[in-house]
């Protein structure tokens, strides 16, 4: 019988999380004969009580292990926290929020079973998605797709199982301070399948993905795997500094030779192209600027070392099993 963990991240989930716990147990229960599931949950600082909830469910049901962070560390370090405390044969990474369906679990098995060490789902958003998230999530992955070598597809979720091989180079060797895992588990190479899952409507509450934290996600996505930009911004540079040099050349012939090339009226010769050539060039090096700041950020995140999470409380015995 193998063992199977289970890592759920929840933020602000106490209205739904107890109702999404037991449908995940009842599905497990029928794969009961073939596999032993261990529960852990990952709680974001919260401002209800989603932790206290949980708690209290660990006296009824060893296989449940409850981590509280001691602050927001976001979606991603939640998911790093509890495949941490991973000790079984494969993790599957889940959602708790009720769009990510328990069903979907014996697919990435039956996956599993047959050699593949990482299967990653490709989500098909519920009815309730707008037209504007779902164009700007495909705009987002198509960029992506173009900007870095790492093959992300479209629809990618954090919902996916992998295999004790891929859990002990994250445990061990992957400790990067800004990740960003949906491209770090197609890098990370092994056998790899895809398991399409239509997404269900949340079960309660909202969304606690902010515009804010969708381009923050977004910007680490391209840092992680992508120095496209970087090369864009020299590139742009060049060519800035290219046409500044002919219009250079341009007034030296015209002050030669007089070529009479016409001037704004009522201004000397050659004061708007001179002011526009500047305030364009400002702008592109504070462009160019900034995009260089933002990789310069994530290395200064890099070198400061500091632990990808803080745990202020665990309750559960199931990452001692």
């Amino acid at each position: 019988m193998k063992t199977i963990d289970i890592v759920c991240p929840a933020y602000n989930e106490a209205e739904g999380i107890l109702t999404f716990h037991q449908s995940l147990i009842d599905f497990c229960e029928q794969l009961n004969i073939r596999y032993h599931f261990r529960f852990h949950y990952v709680v974001d600082k919260c401002d209800d009580n989603t932790f206290a909830l949980l708690k209290d469910t660990v006296p009824n049901d060893e296989r449940l292990h409850v981590i509280q962070l001691s602050r927001r560390f976001g979606h991603q370090h939640s998911l790093i926290a509890g495949l941490d405390r991973c000790r079984g044969d494969a993790a599957i990474m889940m959602d708790c929020d009720g769009q990510h369906p328990p069903a979907v679990i014996e697919q990435l098995l039956q996956q599993f079973e047959q050699g593949f060490d990482v299967v990653h789902t490709l989500r098909e958003d519920a009815k309730e998605s707008g037209a504007a998230k779902r164009w700007s999530s495909s705009l987002f992955y198509k960029c992506l797709d173009r900007l870095s070598e790492t093959e992300i597809r479209e629809g990618a979720a954090d919902f996916r199982l992998i295999s004790r091989k891929v859990l002990d180079v994250f445990q061990q060797d992957i400790r990067e301070q800004n990740q960003f895992l949906r491209g770090l588990f197609s890098w990370v190479g092994f056998r790899q399948t895809t398991v399409t899952f239509r997404a269900e409507n949340r079960s309660a509450g909202t969304s606690k993905y902010t515009v804010k934290r969708l381009v923050k996600f977004a910007f680490a996505g391209i840092h992680a795997f992508s120095k496209v930009p970087l090369t864009i911004a020299t590139r742009v540079g060049m060519t800035i500094a290219g046409i500044s040099f002919l219009v250079g050349i341009l007034s030296l012939l015209d002050f030669l030779f007089h070529l009479g090339i016409p001037g704004t009226s009522g201004l000397p010769k050659g004061y708007t192209t001179l002011v526009l050539l500047i305030t364009f060039s400002l702008g592109i090096q504070l462009v160019v600027l900034g995009v260089l700041g933002s990789y310069i950020g994530s290395i200064l995140d890099e070198v400061k070392r500091r632990p990808l999470y803080i745990v202020e409380e665990e309750a559960g015995s199931a990452s001692s099993c």
